[in-house]
């Protein structure tokens, strides 16, 4: 479970985030949304201990992040394309990833088999550097990398941003089967409404760095979500 208490995140004494108390149970399929600003990206940053809150705590699995690491053990990310080595190609990042994560490259070869579809003949076997890819082939490599080692919270911001249509229903297909996985609490941020309802069983709405929804997703949160954006 990830347990947030009296959570603040101040720059120059602007408050951008707040958030007095907020519960993520094992298991669940957690979307975030709201506009520019809203203060996901920041969120997500200190669940990572990218950053250091104001005040507060955010504990993972009953760790505080921010006073040790090992939360870090069975928690994997992709927030952008900064998250990934752009001097190697994405074979070597695949297989330095799950070193990390106690896999040889027997394992890393056989777990790469079953994105095919979604590397679409673009990523592997190329002889390119991460940092040569597109932007939407720079994002897949991050997503699947996020993947690897069987992590039990995985955190993905954005993960539909510079994806072609095809791609995105693919990873919509993907996250609904890791969302039926109830072993793996996900966390993911979207500014595409219609493709976080349909992969998440519990959406939070932040405006200005607060929450002002809380919904279960039921078939409809989509109109709930168009209806307070267009207010």
């Amino acid at each position: 479970m990830i347990n947030v208490t009296n959570l603040t995140k101040k720059y120059n004494q602007n408050l951008v985030l707040n958030i007095p108390a907020l519960e993520i149970p094992d298991g669940q399929s957690f979307g975030l949304v709201g506009n520019n600003g809203a203060g996901k990206t920041t969120f997500f940053n200190l669940i990572l201990d990218l950053i250091r809150p104001t005040t507060g705590e955010i504990k993972n699995k009953d760790i505080i992040v921010n006073k040790s690491e090992d939360w870090k053990s069975f928690t994997s990310s992709f927030i952008d394309e900064s998250f990934l080595i752009g001097y190697l190609t994405p074979e070597e990042y695949f297989y330095f990833i799950g070193e990390l994560r106690g896999q040889n490259k027997a394992d890393i070869d056989k777990f790469l088999g079953q994105f095919k579809d979604i590397f679409n003949d673009e990523i592997l076997g190329q002889k390119k550097y991460l940092r040569d890819l597109s932007k939407g082939n720079q994002k897949k490599a991050g997503l699947v990398a996020a993947l690897i080692g069987n992590p039990e919270v995985v955190i993905l911001d954005e993960p539909f941003a510079n994806l072609d249509p095809t791609t995105q229903i693919k990873l919509k297909k993907l996250l609904n089967e890791l969302a039926n996985d109830k072993h793996i609490t996900l966390l993911i941020s979207s500014h595409d409404l219609g493709h976080i309802t349909e992969v998440t069983d519990r959406i939070v709405v932040l405006e200005k760095g607060n929450i002002v929804k809380d919904i279960k997703t039921t078939p409809e949160t989509l109109k709930e979500l168009e209806d307070f954006f267009t207010l």
